[in-house]
């Protein structure tokens, strides 16, 4: 393990060379009005928007074309986006981008639709394969003019410099990051958060609170990251239940909006940890969605490292108003049993454990600053508590 930290070490010294924007925010219920002002200020003149089929029949597209027009704007509508993204779906946003003759992107959605927008607008100005992006620092060049607009307080893409794509050949996700892809404009309106299914304000949620959590505990984080994070942790333990019972709190989702951002600025600058690695995985082979398996993850994996940061625990838990680091562990659980939220994998297999590790570890070591570092049979173990209870016994 000490070759990882010291790679992990190495980039912790070169992540200071390389500066990482901060997207113009703008935020507040109806914003979503200022979005053709926004773009014609920038000089756009024909975006590609790029969404999913369930927010052009919710009507919340409508509401961001409808600024457009008022602004004649012309515009092309992309709206095959699903979630995990994939590279055949990035190449088809990528062609009506070309064919449409864009000069912008205006991505509207969950994490998915961002993320699909950042991989077409580095497509745009790369011209490459897109597996070629994978990795870090693969673009290297300015996207076209970006505009992002969450519908979901959760990925926090709207402040990151990151992307996840799915490779269903290689039945594996892997992630594209690059300071480029942070979009030009964040755009946080909860009007279009209202009534979203309590599943996904739940997993959405807890993906955020995991950013936090994560770029709290690792070596990266530093006093602007921790000012983030602890921001998030301490917004989303007060009005993630509310937002929860009330998905027309209006109040409790402006909150998590701009607690997400927050947790994506702190996670885009201190990085995340095994909990991510481990649910991409998950993701890639079960299509579980990402939240989810962070939600489900998260406690367990917050236990493995607690011995090694007891004191960053502590900190945690008196931002909450709690005593001591395992009783913020605790609290994490009993917000997943709050909201719903499942403790074990239906999908998951005991055959799989053994790769979903080994590509865990893969992506996790030398690249996330992790607090303690995990072996593959402990890796395995902690998966194995997460097997469906018909297969754990």
């Amino acid at each position: 393990m000490w070759l990882y930290k010291i790679i992990v070490g190495v980039n912790k010294q070169l992540k200071k060379l390389i500066p990482i924007p901060f997207p113009e925010l703008v935020h507040g219920s109806g914003c979503i009005a200022d979005a053709g002002d926004l773009l014609t200020a920038q000089g756009v003149k024909r975006p590609l928007v790029v969404t999913d089929k369930m927010l052009v029949s919710l009507g919340i597209v409508e509401k961001l074309t409808r600024s457009l027009e008022k602004h004649h704007i012309e515009y092309a509508v992309f709206d095959e986006v699903t979630p995990d993204p994939s590279i055949a779906t990035v190449n088809a946003g990528f062609e009506v981008y070309q064919w449409h003759n864009c000069d912008a992107i205006v991505a509207i959605g969950g994490g998915s639709p961002i993320d699909c927008a950042k991989v077409i607008g580095a497509k745009v100005v790369k011209k490459a394969d897109v597996k070629a992006f994978s990795g870090k620092l693969k673009v290297r060049k300015s996207l076209p003019p970006f505009m992002a607009i969450p519908t979901t307080a959760g990925t926090g893409s709207e402040a990151t410099i990151a992307a996840v794509i799915t490779d269903p050949v290689a039945r594996s996700k892997f992630a594209v990051i690059d300071p480029v892809l942070v979009p030009k404009i964040a755009l946080l309106d909860p009007e279009l958060m209202v009534g979203l299914p309590k599943s996904i304000t739940a997993a959405t949620g807890m993906d955020a609170l995991t950013h936090a959590i994560e770029a709290y505990l690792g070596s990266f984080s530093n006093q602007l990251t921790d000012r983030y994070a602890k921001e998030a942790i301490v917004t989303i333990f007060d009005q993630l239940p509310k937002a929860y019972a009330d998905g027309g709190d209006l109040h409790a989702g402006g909150s998590m909006a701009m607690a997400s951002y927050l947790a994506g600025c702190a996670f885009t600058r201190a990085f995340v940890g095994y909990v991510h690695a481990i649910a991409h995985q998950l993701g890639g082979l079960y299509h579980i969605p990402h939240g989810q398996a962070n939600a489900v993850l998260l406690p367990l994996v917050l236990r493995f490292s607690f011995p090694e940061c007891r004191q960053r625990f502590s900190d945690m838990a008196a931002l909450i108003g709690l005593s001591d680091g395992e009783q913020f562990i605790l609290a994490v659980e009993q917000l997943n049993q709050q909201l719903n939220i499942p403790n074990t994998f239906e999908q998951l297999k005991a055959d799989d454990i053994p790769e979903i590790a080994r590509r865990a570890l893969t992506e996790a070591h030398g690249t996330y600053p992790v607090p303690r570092y995990m072996s593959q049979s402990q890796c395995e173990n902690l998966l194995t508590q997460l097997l469906p209870l018909s297969l754990s016994h």
